[in-house]
């Protein structure tokens, strides 16, 4: 039997994002998953609490972060990765190393592209590029990449004992999957991501990167077994064929509207949470696109 984590959970509640600081009970060595960094979309302003609680707790404990890990360039939130690193090398006087998927510079060519980074603020940002099944070490435990493509293809989750942090494709057993469309997104991946997820022990737990509790179930919800998954979640259970998920899920994102911060979030996240360089006037810029209604004008 592997040995099992100590797993600290943490809810930022205007994302409804789900962070995670995992760690070695004997070693107290631990990672970082899924950080969230604070945006104000009103006033435009980057904020710091949420990390800095995560990095109190992790103080308290007396941890030492190896690893901070991504699953993913999310796209409703902003990653505090970067943040985090100089934070913790300050502290700790290491440099934990930002690690993600090896397809995200797939997703950092092509938004970057979109939305006009240039390739210097992106490329290298991130220290290590896991391979699929690739494993790693935290302290005494042992941790396996798995690859779990479908919300977006550099999607990736993270084995820890009998614990899976599944990021951004397995919700709540009454909200079902994410959604997959997104650019390089796929229904047909997803399904397949979720099945490979449910073929592990029905005891694992699956610990999500998103909980958006309805008003009648009022608390969010970290995690739950894969046996819960298999018998309840809305949109896998009862041998759900993949031409039936596939056309749920298609006809479902089409009437999804775009997360309000995804154009702040992939923006950062593809730069893993550094900030844009900034203007000689000392500004720093993100990106907004606008759409028109009727014709576009002027040159």
């Amino acid at each position: 039997m592997p040995q099992e984590p100590t797993i600290h959970s943490s809810y930022e509640k205007k994302t409804g994002t789900w962070q995670y600081v995992v760690a070695d009970p004997s070693t107290l060595k631990a990672v970082i998953i899924d950080s969230v960094l604070d945006y104000d979309p009103s006033t435009q302003t980057i904020s710091t609490e949420t990390a800095e609680c995560l990095l109190s707790m992790i103080s308290d404990k007396g941890y030492k972060i190896e690893k901070i890990l991504e699953t993913h360039a999310h796209a409703d939130h902003l990653t505090a990765a970067s943040y985090l690193q100089n934070r913790l090398e300050r502290e700790q006087g290491f440099k934990a190393p930002i690690c993600i998927g090896k397809r995200i510079t797939q997703v950092q060519d092509m938004f970057g592209q979109r939305y006009g980074v240039p390739a210097d603020e992106y490329k290298g940002v991130f220290d290590k590029f896991f391979d699929d099944e690739e494993s790693f070490e935290i302290g005494n435990l042992t941790a396996t990449v798995t690859h779990l493509p479908g919300h977006t293809p550099d999607h990736i989750g993270y084995i820890i004992g009998e614990n899976v942090f599944c990021g951004d494709s397995l919700f709540h057993t009454d909200i079902g999957t994410a959604r997959a469309d997104f650019p390089g997104g796929s229904a047909s991946s997803l399904y397949n991501s979720g099945r490979k997820l449910l073929q592990l022990p029905g005891h694992y737990k699956i610990w999500l990167g998103h909980d958006y509790p309805s008003v009648e179930r009022g608390t969010p919800v970290d995690c739950l077994s894969v046996r819960d998954h298999k018998e309840r979640n809305k949109h896998l259970a009862n041998n759900t064929t993949q031409e039936e998920f596939v056309s749920m899920r298609e006809a479902r994102d089409a009437t999804l509207a775009a997360p309000k911060l995804l154009h702040p979030s992939l923006q950062m996240n593809i730069r893993a949470g550094r900030l844009p360089i900034s203007t000689p006037m000392g500004l720093r810029f993100l990106h907004l696109p606008l759409k028109f209604k009727g014709a576009e004008w002027g040159a």
